[in-house]
């Protein structure tokens, strides 16, 4: 269950969507399509293969649901830029994206998790990189190395440097952006998103204070991971 802080206030970094059950744009084709044949399997009278893929239907449509989050609105708040488990929260003497030590958290999205992805600060967005690679699972530490991969290099209002890193994972084959260089977002704002099982990394900056450990459940937008000074 989403945990909020009764202490700290909260807005909509998006507009609100006017639908009890919001659905993200990039599904469309795909909901359309297991609907489409759902309906065919069902008017020749194979009720076995309708059920199948009306099933299918719905975990499209549960795949891409795309809710409204309140996001919390402290100056140094980091929020979580994606739903799912922490599987890395540590200090790395460099990151792949940085020179010298930084503070990296690494959140990986199970199939069965909102996969919309949203910016950790109020930030402008001064470079993005895309690179082709692998697709290993992305729960192992090497996704973030091998995989295939889309980088977000981000300056927040006071200067700080933060790379926020889409990972592709072992079922992912789709990686969406909708950003670009000089692009600015709000703390908490939608950015893109991966398809079918994925993981997203932060870099950031040493003196960064994270508040999550590995194991532990967020919610992209609404879940404090850290602070920065």
């Amino acid at each position: 269950m989403m945990k909020f802080d009764s202490d700290k206030s909260y807005s909509f970094a998006d507009k609100p969507a006017f639908s009890a059950f919001p659905i993200a744009r990039p599904g469309y084709p795909y909901i359309f399509a297991a609907a489409f044949v759902t309906a065919v399997f069902a008017l020749l009278g194979l009720i076995f293969p309708a059920l199948l893929c009306l099933g299918l239907t719905i975990f499209i449509c549960a795949f891409f649901r795309d809710p409204d989050r309140l996001v919390p609105q402290d100056e140094n708040t980091l929020v979580a830029p994606a739903d799912g488990r922490i599987v890395y929260a540590g200090m790395e003497e460099k990151g792949p994206f940085v020179d010298g030590p930084c503070l990296k958290i690494s959140i990986f999205m199970s199939v069965f998790n909102v996969h919309i992805n949203r910016a950790p600060v109020a930030c402008k967005v001064n470079k993005v990189a895309y690179y082709p690679g692998r697709f290993l699972n992305a729960s192992l530490d090497k996704a973030s190395i091998y995989n295939e991969r889309n980088a977000l290099f981000l300056e927040d209002e006071k200067g700080r440097q933060i790379v926020c890193v889409q990972v592709a994972g072992l079922v992912a084959r789709r990686i969406l952006c909708a950003v670009g260089p000089s692009d600015s977002i709000e703390r908490g704002a939608r950015f893109g998103m991966i398809a079918f099982g994925s993981r997203v990394d932060l870099y950031l900056p040493q003196d960064a204070k994270p508040l999550v450990r590995v194991g532990d459940r967020v919610w992209g937008g609404s879940s404090i991971i850290g602070t920065m000074p």
